[in-house]
């Protein structure tokens, strides 16, 4: 079987590296908010050329604390896309704002900036942006409709970590970038983590201050905060793990390459646009017999999955906003046609191949009635 995420090769490439860190980290007996979490802030903010990095808990609560951070209250409306892990809506709601989905573009999968505007109300506080599967959204014209109207844009980066949009790194473009470090991620912890990156030292201090309990002096409350706080251990692998990422990334690249030149012809692979970097969390083509070809693969040994099978304008949890059916007509093309291929970096050639031939034998078989 070959799946669709693989971690202990890569483990065993830096067994050494990560245990003697980890190790390093107990001995010390500095948990919390010690120098591991400050010295990974600071490298993965220099990684990325931006200012400011602050560790928290989850990539979810990054998105919470990057939201609150840039001035989303409840009662806000902030404009994100349907086509999406549950979080980046999730994170709008928790604080009392109101999501409003926009349409994406059929081949990044992203925001399309052309839907944007005519969502825009006196309610609209911020846009958040979705990088999915690792392909940067089209920021430049998002960005201008941001200035233009006065709104806060928020990256949400879990899934991109490295991508770059016309040089730039994601999560960098914006008021604030949002990063998961759940482990199947291009940079991956042991557990859950996350972070905000932000060039703005009034976002970076919110921040700070929310992260630990709207503290800004200890046992002195200025806000109503959380407790979300990358801990040592997770940050000391990370730092390990942020040393190999842009090689990692690479393979990555290399893998997709190798997928797309294959089965272009039989599915409709990922595209990239033009100043994009792409770093491929998920290889994801596009085809019109999507789960009869899932369904195949996995009964031959190639792990195949749906990211994601049903948008959230769809989803019972926002049945109240009253969406049906052919409000977003590209998301919802999109939800029955994507399929993920396995995709991890440690991918040998012998895989790679067989991948690609097992979606070739599909597309040789007669195609089911009904």
């Amino acid at each position: 079987m070959i799946p669709i995420l693989e971690l202990k090769t890569q483990y065993a490439e830096i067994r050494e590296e990560v245990e003697r860190a980890v190790c390093e980290v107990l001995s010390r007996t500095h948990y919390i908010l010690g120098p591991e979490v400050a010295a990974f802030e600071k490298e993965f903010a220099e990684w990325n050329g931006a200012a400011y990095g602050i560790g928290c808990a989850s990539g979810t609560d990054a998105l919470v604390l990057a939201l609150k951070a840039v001035g989303v209250k409840p009662g806000d409306e902030v404009i994100a896309p349907p086509f999406t892990f549950m979080a980046t809506a999730g994170a709008v709601s928790s604080i009392g704002a109101q999501p409003v989905f926009c349409d994406i573009q059929p081949g990044s999968f992203n925001l399309d900036p052309a839907e944007i505007e005519k969502l825009i109300t006196p309610r609209t506080k911020a846009i958040e942006v979705v990088h999915l599967y690792g392909h940067p959204a089209d920021m430049d014209p998002i960005l201008e409709i941001a200035r233009k109207h006065h709104l806060k844009v928020v990256e949400d980066c879990a899934q991109a970590t490295g991508a770059t949009y016309h040089g730039k790194k994601v999560g960098t473009m914006g008021d604030a970038g949002a990063f998961s470090f759940f482990p199947s991620k291009n940079l991956g912890c042991a557990g859950d983590g996350g972070l905000v990156l932000t060039n703005n030292a009034d976002v970076d201090e919110r921040v700070r201050c929310l992260r630990g309990h709207g503290s800004r002096r200890k046992y002195f409350h200025d806000e109503l905060g959380t407790n979300s706080r990358l801990d040592e251990v997770q940050a000391a692998v990370l730092r390990v793990k942020l040393r190999h990422l842009e090689r990692w990334n690479e393979k990555r690249r290399a893998v997709a390459a190798k997928y797309s030149e294959h089965l272009k012809g039989f599915v409709t692979p990922p595209p990239v646009a033009p100043g994009c970097q792409h770093v491929f969390h998920q290889y994801t083509l596009r085809t019109t017999r999507r789960d009869e070809m899932m369904t195949y693969l996995n009964e031959k040994g190639v792990g195949a999955i749906i990211y994601y099978p049903l948008a959230l304008h769809l989803q019972q949890v926002y049945a109240a906003m009253g969406h049906k059916l052919g409000d977003f007509p590209v998301t919802e093309k999109a939800q029955d046609e994507v399929l993920s291929l396995p995709m991890y970096p440690e991918l040998n050639e012998g895989q790679i191949e067989q991948v690609v031939q097992t979606v070739k034998d599909f597309h040789s078989q007669p195609v089911q009635a009904g």
